[in-house]
């Protein structure tokens, strides 16, 4: 049972792909891998083309980083020395004269130096604006006080210029001897985003200097005006005191970047290098995308050349075979299949296609006569050799439309064997038969000489239709019929008259649309009924026009 029910949901599924559909699965499943790898190559070049992005952009962040790391070395040891003279000029008393001469041109990079006295104010600086101005509230002073250390400071405005600076700290109580006083030195900022310019020239890379807070510091490239805002996207936390390097993504301004940073050693400042996932991945996206439109071209030619060849080869000789079935199935019995259009494959189908056409014709035209047989055998009485009620339906729905057209007149007669009840009771059914026959063949020589149509209606009643027959014919006509029975003289004992007598009813309607050829019937049954109740052995009218009319007797 189980094995039946699969069997028949494989079948099921099979029926569900034709066989251009086959095909097409075919060429699939040959394209598919070679159009799987080569996407899996590609995409394989795209995570590799990420990873050496990111690789290069943390060796350019360290690259970078070790350079402003030297820079702001370079500072802290300027700023030591710096210290150094000044604990050793403030016993001579010049030590103001002596720091702005210390100042060297070799170091573009430092703007000035200043000395913060004990109560946070500058005392003296190579910027005599800046001196008197209380520095005391900043973060880096107060930072530089506690550590006894070099301190780079976050991004700080100027409280005289308005201009962001970047500030190194450095303490003369690191020197032995010194008082609590800082050294400070205000850092170009310009000159510091110059050290960032190798990175800014390539296409879609950016980068900045951030302080502890994530303020930039300095940035390239220089077309961005981001020098003291926030940078973008990337957070400080980011950066942790363990990991002092790495990488992730962004997503600024609906641009997605891939982002390296590194911590400068000794500072808590940052720098971030970024590229644009677009620019960087531009070159290998127009390859991939190359590469999938021909895929799809080549996808698409295959299923192309799939489709074509089951179309010429496969689909076209079953449409040709199909279309021969058709037309013999609609009655063409001549319709045979060509061999010479056929591939050779299809061949031996279309010859024994051809031998069961040839066989089938034969039996249809044997089915055919067959029927025929049947149809005359289904529309003829056995005993009377006369039609029956099925015939007479049959004609007398006929005659009826025909006549309804010309507006012609039908007469029906509706015969009855009289007694014939007590014939059979007296003589017996063999005899009874005969005596039908005769009756039948009596009644088919009169309808062939009025152009009638005889046919026993049932039992011993007969039928006999005249198309074109009016009342007074079909009366005529119907005293035919009784006379010629009459002469007859089949012998019957149990008859008023001693011989065979039949009762004639007639009815007769010029045919219309009002009525129907049941009613024709009916009249004519009538008539047979009032010839009966009046004595049997005559004939009785009853005309149809619209309505029934009384019986009128015609005693033989």
């Amino acid at each position: 049972m189980s094995r039946s029910h699969s069997s028949g949901r494989a079948s099921r599924f099979k029926g569900l792909f034709g066989i251009r559909a086959r095909l097409v699965m075919l060429a699939l499943i040959l394209v598919v891998p070679l159009m799987m790898d080569r996407v899996f190559v590609l995409e394989n070049t795209r995570a590799k083309q990420i990873k050496l992005a990111g690789d290069e952009l943390m060796k350019l962040a360290q690259h970078s980083a070790t350079a402003q790391r030297e820079i702001i070395s370079s500072v802290e040891a300027m700023l030591r020395s710096a210290a150094y003279i000044q604990v050793a000029s403030d016993k001579t008393g010049r030590s103001c004269a002596i720091l702005r001469a210390s100042l060297r041109v070799e170091m573009p990079w430092i703007n000035s130096l200043s000395v913060v006295g004990k109560d946070g104010r500058i005392t003296c600086s190579t910027h005599p604006n800046y001196v008197g101005l209380d520095v005391s509230d900043g973060a880096y002073y107060r930072k530089t006080i506690e550590t006894h250390g070099f301190v780079l400071s976050d991004l700080v405005i100027s409280r005289l210029t308005g201009n962001a600076l970047l500030l190194a700290n450095y303490p003369t109580s690191a020197v032995e001897g010194g008082e609590p006083s800082v050294i400070i030195a205000g850092l170009n900022m310009e000159w510091m985003s110059k050290l960032l310019s190798g990175i800014g020239e390539r296409p879609g890379v950016e980068a900045a200097l951030l302080d502890s807070k994530g303020a930039v510091l300095a940035a390239q490239p220089p077309g961005r005006d981001i020098v003291g805002q926030v940078y973008d996207g990337f957070e400080m936390g980011q950066i942790k005191a363990e990991n002092d390097f790495g990488s992730t993504t962004i997503t600024s301004k609906d641009v997605k970047k891939l982002v390296s940073f590194v911590r400068i050693p000794g500072t808590e400042t940052s720098l971030v290098v970024s590229i644009d996932h677009k620019a960087m991945l531009a070159p290998i996206n127009r390859d991939i995308q190359k590469a999938y439109v021909q895929l799809t071209i080549v996808s698409l030619l295959a299923l192309l050349g799939a489709w074509l060849v089951g179309e010429q080869f496969i689909i076209r000789p079953i449409r040709m075979m199909t279309s021969m079935a058709n037309r013999f199935g609609q009655g063409d019995l001549t319709a045979r299949a060509t061999g010479a259009r056929l591939p050779s494959e299809f061949k031996p189908l279309a010859t024994a296609f051809n031998v069961m056409a040839a066989q089938l014709a034969e039996r249809e035209r044997d089915l055919i006569a067959s029927n025929d047989r049947l149809t005359v055998m289904a529309s003829v009485d056995m005993v009377s050799g006369l039609a029956n009620r099925r015939g007479l339906q049959s004609r007398l729905e006929f005659e009826w439309l025909k006549l309804q057209q010309v507006e012609g007149h039908l007469a029906l007669m509706m015969i009855d064997v009289d007694h014939f009840k007590l014939f059979n009771d007296t003589y017996g059914h063999p005899e009874g038969d005969a005596c039908l026959g005769r009756v039948g063949e009596t009644l088919a020589g009169i309808a062939d000489k009025t152009m009638g149509f005889a046919a026993r209606y049932g039992g011993e009643e007969f039928c006999l239709l005249l198309p074109g027959a009016d009342r007074s014919r079909a009366v005529e006509v119907g005293e035919m019929v009784r006379e010629a029975v009459e002469r007859l003289l089949v012998p019957h004992i149990l008859s008023e008259h001693g011989h065979v007598t039949v009762s004639v009813g007639v009815g007769a309607i010029p045919p219309n649309a009002g009525l129907a050829p049941t009613e024709l019937i009916e009249a004519a049954d009538a008539a047979l009924y009032a010839a009966k109740h009046q004595g049997r052995n005559r004939v009785v009218t009853h005309g149809l026009i619209g309505a029934f009319v009384p019986p009128v007797s015609m005693a033989g």
